[in-house]
């Protein structure tokens, strides 16, 4: 079983950054690629990045292609999101989650072990 917490959320205007971390339990980052998702009121969740634990890959959504990067330490067993020029339309809660076979992938049905979400808040 793998636990995921993340944090880091919090309020921020618009244009500017936060980082978001993911810390997991057991063999987390040699076993599962790490992904972001975000789900806002109202919407589906949806794919933000993630990184592969088994080849050198990341994988972005093209609304935050640019302004977003996931990275992961391995000795912490933790993953980041490092997320700047934020817009309004970021606002979410945002979810650290770990896939089943470590390649890595934007498709939810891929990842097998989630965190409970942090809120991030984007005023204009």
């Amino acid at each position: 079983q793998v636990q995921l917490v993340e944090s880091g959320g919090g309020w921020v205007q618009a244009g500017g950054s936060l980082r978001l971390s993911c810390t997991g339990s057991g063999r987390t980052f040699s076993d599962h690629a790490m992904g972001w998702f975000r789900q806002a009121p109202g919407k589906e969740r949806e794919f933000v990045a993630a990184i592969s634990s088994t080849i050198d890959m990341t994988y972005y959504a093209d609304s935050v292609k640019g302004r977003f990067t996931i990275s992961s330490d391995e000795a912490k067993n933790t993953a980041y999101l490092q997320m700047n020029s934020l817009k309004p339309e970021d606002t979410a809660v945002y979810y650290c989650a770990a896939d089943a076979y470590g390649l890595g992938s934007s498709d939810i049905v891929d990842y097998e072990f989630w965190g409970q979400g942090t809120q991030v808040t984007v005023s204009s």
